[in-house]
Parts: structure tokens; sequence; C-alpha cells
């Protein structure tokens, strides 16, 4: 800020950005993507200048594997669109361009122009809309960490570093692009993916971006439920989860912000269990398995459900009745902050609801519990209580069993039914009709 200020007094020009070339950077052509190279060379063809972009240029200097690619360039969408076989336009305020090549799309966008103070915000600084396409330096001073504002050129092989993200990342440390205070009313949810990605890249927040968040932990409020439901998902399928809220309670953005960060970390019940279930999910993230969204927060809110279902039997509901209710309230509460959608809330009321069910273990109800359609993630969750200790691990070693078993393994596995004796129906007498050879249902008397 001092810097630009000389400058402006001086009346010298911006400091340019600085071109690093592959010697210095060390990313090699071959670690990209090749659909990302191929949309770049089709745009440079069309005469338009085209880079990979953020993320995926701060992971490649940082040893690791970028899991998508971003491209950014000074073609219209309307430009981008008919150079590809295959590309969607999508958005409705700000247009990009979903570029599929093979398996892979890459997501395409046109430069976008900085706030020069005529973009509509809220009462609290929040950028409301502002959408103006512009040239490459706006567009590197509207990203959010110097971290994020690298782009490589495919062509020349260059990184184009307009904020100094190469010395933050030698430093790993991420630091704001601007005012911190100023960007955060922008855009509260810059709080939140500060502190995911500090925890993910394992870099240190600079400490002027790192001051007003605890000042301004309470803009979260006015984010909308949806945007936070995605920052949240993003979060906890980050593969660091656990890190991610412990770097959250340390910031002050937990606390009376968002219902399930609060459930997250203070569960003096379930403190074991949402620990295993963080941790299973980071592990399959890093692996490469598939997560569940549904089952990872039907894990996180599964004690607030049991406490709330308790509370409903002490004043005397039936245990069906009393789970009905404890599963409405909680997610009245959670979707009222985070948009969950009612797919993964119909989920995951299946798998708290089938719970109960592997406790009966005579009959034909084992084989009904099989074949739901949602008995395998029943049973993962079944397992992950076992593990915790909320119930035995014979019980999930049972179903472990009975699951795999052949007809008669099964049969012998049964265990004896000791439920109350169900009425049969009586059959009705049936009479001959007469003459005419048919039978008719006697009449009730």
């Amino acid at each position: 800020m001092i810097k630009k200020f000389i400058r402006k007094v001086l009346g010298l020009k911006e400091a340019g950005p600085q071109r690093v070339p592959r010697s210095r950077h060390g990313i090699d052509r071959n670690r990209i993507s090749p659909a990302a190279l191929k949309t770049c060379a089709a745009l440079h063809e069309a005469g338009f200048s085209a880079y990979v972009v953020g993320g995926a240029v701060r992971d490649l200097l940082l040893g690791a594997t970028p899991k998508d690619y971003d491209v950014a360039t000074n073609a219209r969408p309307e430009q981008v669109k008919p150079l590809f076989r295959r590309a969607l336009l999508i958005g409705r305020r700000f247009r990009i361009v979903h570029v599929v090549i093979g398996q892979e799309t890459v997501e395409v966008s046109t430069f976008r122009a900085a706030d020069d103070g005529s973009a509509e915000k809220d009462e609290h600084g929040r950028v409301l809309r502002d959408n103006v396409f512009g040239t490459q330096q706006e567009d590197a001073r509207r990203r959010d960490f110097s971290v994020n504002a690298l782009y490589y050129d495919p062509a020349s092989e260059e990184v184009i570093d307009f904020h100094g993200g190469l010395a933050d990342l030698k430093k790993r440390t991420m630091r704001l692009i601007g005012d911190p205070e100023t960007r955060y009313r922008e855009d509260p949810v810059r709080m939140l993916r500060a502190v995911r990605l500090a925890a993910k890249l394992g870099l240190s927040i600079e400490s002027s971006s790192r001051a007003p968040i605890k000042k301004l932990a309470r803009l979260i409020e006015n984010v909308p439920p949806a945007r936070l439901f995605d920052e949240m998902l993003k979060l906890l399928m980050s593969g660091h989860a656990s890190a991610c809220l412990r770097r959250l309670r340390d910031e002050g953005l937990s606390k009376g912000l968002l219902p399930l960060l609060d459930v997250i970390l203070n569960q003096p019940l379930g403190e074991r269990f949402v620990t295993l279930a963080l941790a299973q999910t980071d592990e399959r993230v890093k692996t490469d398995r598939p997560v569940s969204p549904a089952f990872l927060f039907a894990a996180l809110l599964w004690h607030e459900v049991l406490a709330a279902s308790k509370a409903h039997e002490k004043r005397g509901e039936r245990p069906a009745l009393a789970l009905e209710a404890a599963m409405d309230e909680v997610l009245e509460t959670q979707c009222e902050k985070l948009a969950i959608t009612r797919k993964l809330t119909a989920t995951m009321r299946e798998v708290w609801g089938m719970q109960s069910r592997f406790e009966q273990r005579s009959g034909l109800r084992p084989y009904r519990l099989l074949e739901s359609p949602r008995f395998r993630m029943a049973y993962d969750f079944l397992a992950l209580r076992a593990a915790s200790g909320e119930v035995p691990e014979e019980l999930e070693a049972w179903w472990r069993s009975f699951q795999f078993a052949d007809a008669e393994t099964r049969e012998a596995m049964l265990q004896p039914d000791t439920g109350p004796a169900k009425k049969r129906r009586r059959k009705r007498k049936k009479r001959p009709s007469g003459p005419g050879g048919g039978e008719a249902e006697s009449s009730p008397e």
C-alpha cells in the first residue's frame, strides 16, 4: 500500500508483472493437463491470450497434482465457445465456458475488472453485483490471495506474477491482495477460504491478512446459505478437514457462526465418533476414493440427532416418533445457515433411520434390510459407530458376516425371535356360489 501511494504521489507508473522463466519456477510442461494445454493452444491459434491460472499453478509450484484446471483469457465467452467441439456456456451474472476434452473439463473465464468503487454493495461492504470484463492486470488484482494470482503461459512456459505470489510461496505464507479488511467485507467467505487453504497447503496466514478475521467473523452471517454450503463442502472434502476445523476454531470462525461447526467442535459424547468420521473422509480423499457428502453430514450431525431424540423420549414420545422429530429439528437448524440439498437430507434420514433396524437379527428382518438401496451406506455408518465404541463390535461383525454369507449360513446365523407373537389372520371360509359352479366369500355376520 505504501509503495502504491508513493507511486501515485510521484506520478510513477504501476510496477509491471514479474515474468519468471521455467529455469526459475521449475514447472514441467508435461505435468500440466493435456486438456488445459489444448484449450490454451486453441485460444492462442485464434489470436487470443490464454493462461493456466489460480490453484493449478499454485499446486504445481508446491509439487502437488492439481485436481482441476482453470484457464483465463481475454476472449469473451461467445468467442470461446465456437472454438471447441464440446463447450458449454454456464452462469448468469458472469458467464464462463466449460470446455470438455476427453474425460476432462476445463473452466475458461474471461479476465474480469477490479472493483473501481462502483460495484453494488450491502451495508456491510459485501459486493452484491460486480461482473465486468477487464484486463489481465485487473483480473490479477481482483483475485483473493497472492498465491492464487499466478498465470502460467504454456506457449512461453513463463509464470506471470503480479503480486509477489512466488515469493510468498517460498516463505510458505498466504497474503491477501489489497486492504484485508476491505477485501473481507467485500466477500466474507474469503475468511473461511483463507483458513481452508492455509490448512490444506500447510501455509501460515500473513499477519496483516490474519488480523481482521476475528473482528469481522460475524459478517459470515450475511452470506447466502448456498454459498456457505459450497464452502463448507470444500472444507470437509479437502482431505484436511480435521486441520481446517482446528484452524477455524483458532481464528474465531466457529462459535455461534455456523451451527454445523458448533456441533463438530463441541462433542462431549460423540467426539471420538466425529474424529473418526473426519479422519476416514480425509483418508478417502487423499487416496482418490469416492466420498459421499450425505454420509459425512449424517456422521457429523448424528450425536445432535441422538441427543434431541432422547429429549423427546423423556417427554414420553415413542422412540420412532422421537427420532423423526429429532431429525426434523436438527436439519431445520442446519438448513437455515447451510442450504443442504433435499437430496442429501433424504439420504441422511434413511441412514439414521436404519440404525435401529440393525439390532433386529431374527426372522425376515435382516433379509429385508439387506435389500435396501441404502444398506451399504447404513452399514458403513454402523461400522463407524462400532469403531468409536458406541455400539458393540459384535453387532458390526455379525452384519459384516451376514451380508456375504451363503443362504444356509445366513439361516444358521439368525437369532431367535423374542418379540411378541403376531396374531395370524384367519382365512374366511368360502362356499359354493350355487349352480354357476363358482365360489363366493361369505358375507360378514
